[in-house]
């Protein structure tokens, strides 16, 4: 199965990929055999992917990384690179590749640090003779510090050397960094192709794969996610309860505390899932025997991964939270496609009854306002407003309309 199988929708980006990949080929294969290299060629040494979430655009770069370091034989015969078979495909999709390195964090940014390691990577020859990739999933996440590291190494590459970054919209990525990338925009792909994807490769049941596609409006790994973990749905659930709940201040007050207690929830889960494992792991590698004290010196290589974990629950708990508003501002989409009359699908049908209540108790006007002050509560998070103070301030505004 071609890398590009996987690019739900992006027939453009893929077609563009797969052209820059061929002649990435093309150029190492003349380098090898000492020919002259093509001089006319689509692959360039930085890379932009933008797209909105869900799209695809880490997908896409792990695909397109995959497809430099393809060695398939086919190539010899006119084949395409990119066949997702031979061991440089293999290893670049699963992570594995000794040339290819994906940095994505879990943390509220990239630092200084973090970015100059990888630049000092970026000067390294590649093991495998092809190309030295490094795919940067959350480019919009670099510090201005880590930008300006980042600046140097896009401008003045090593010769194998690509660079691959993915964000949400160009204006998320610093000005001068972007100017010198190749920038591709993915779409959000179509409920139908979402749904697709989910029964061949994931097995799930085409009546679930197409609710859950529709659900999250064509984002993949969330509607995976809502099509899998039970927990998922049980939380969309009740985030889908709030608009009937919102009549009185009382009730505005307690959803508010809901909604941060389970996103709370949920970076719990995860702490629990990976801190315990990480601490003991580090505590091996620094020589504490099993139940035992730690050596000498190593109390601040430990305060360090305290602050590293609580950065990751902070960061977790803000995308939960992130998750539940943007399945309120669906919400409100249907319910303004209804009291306009559009013919655009609705995306929460299993609560049709609710939508239609508020729809004819309010006004298109009405629903705007509510829809801006949860745009407004997204922005104050992004700000570090605390989230219950922000939250609650939503919850009255949807209250008062």
């Amino acid at each position: 199965m071609p890398v590009w199988d996987d690019l739900v929708g992006q027939e453009r980006v893929a077609a563009q990929l797969d052209a820059a990949a061929r002649d990435a080929d093309a150029l190492v294969t003349a380098e090898a055999a000492g020919e002259p290299v093509p001089e006319a060629s689509k692959m360039t040494h930085a890379w932009l992917f933008t797209g909105p979430p869900g799209s695809g655009r880490a997908t896409a770069a792990r695909a397109f990384a995959a497809a430099l370091q393809c060695v398939s034989p086919d190539r010899a015969l006119g084949g395409a690179p990119g066949c997702g078979f031979c061991d440089g495909c293999h290893t670049s999709l699963v992570g594995t590749h000794a040339d290819v390195e994906f940095v994505r964090t879990d943390m509220l940014s990239i630092g200084v640090k973090e970015t100059r390691e990888l630049v000092r990577r970026a000067q390294l020859s590649p093991a495998g003779g092809r190309w030295q990739v490094i795919v940067l999933e959350d480019a919009d996440r670099l510090t201005e510090g880590a930008g300006n590291v980042l600046l140097k190494a896009v401008e003045e590459p090593a010769a194998r050397t690509v660079w691959l970054l993915c964000a949400p919209s160009l204006e998320d990525v610093l000005p001068t960094i972007r100017s010198r990338c190749r920038h591709l925009t993915l779409r959000t792909p179509s409920v139908e192709a979402v749904a697709d994807l989910l029964v061949r490769r994931d097995g799930i049941e085409p009546e679930a794969a197409t609710a859950a596609a529709r659900a999250t409006q064509g984002h993949i790994d969330r509607a995976r996610r809502l099509a899998t973990d039970e927990r998922a749905r049980a939380r969309r659930a009740a985030v889908l309860k709030l608009p009937l709940r919102v009549e009185e201040i009382g009730g505005c007050l307690k959803a508010a505390q809901e909604l941060i207690d389970a996103a709370a929830e949920d970076a719990k889960q995860v702490a629990e899932e990976i801190d315990a494992k990480e601490t003991e792991e580090l505590k091996a590698a620094l020589g504490a025997a099993q139940g035992g004290r730690m050596p000498r010196g190593t109390a601040g290589v430990m305060k360090e991964l305290e602050d590293k974990q609580k950065r990751r629950r902070t960061r977790t708990q803000r995308d939960s939270l992130d998750l539940a508003l943007v399945d309120l501002t669906a919400f409100y989409r249907d319910v303004l496609a209804l009291q306009l009359g559009s013919q655009v699908a609705l995306a929460n049908t299993e609560v049709r009854d609710a939508l239609d209540r508020i729809a004819r108790g309010t006004s298109p006007e009405t629903t705007l306002r509510r829809i801006e002050s949860i745009a407004a509560c997204r922005t104050a998070l992004d700000r570090n407003v605390a989230p219950l103070l922000a939250v609650e301030a939503m919850a009255v505004s949807l209250r008062r309309g």
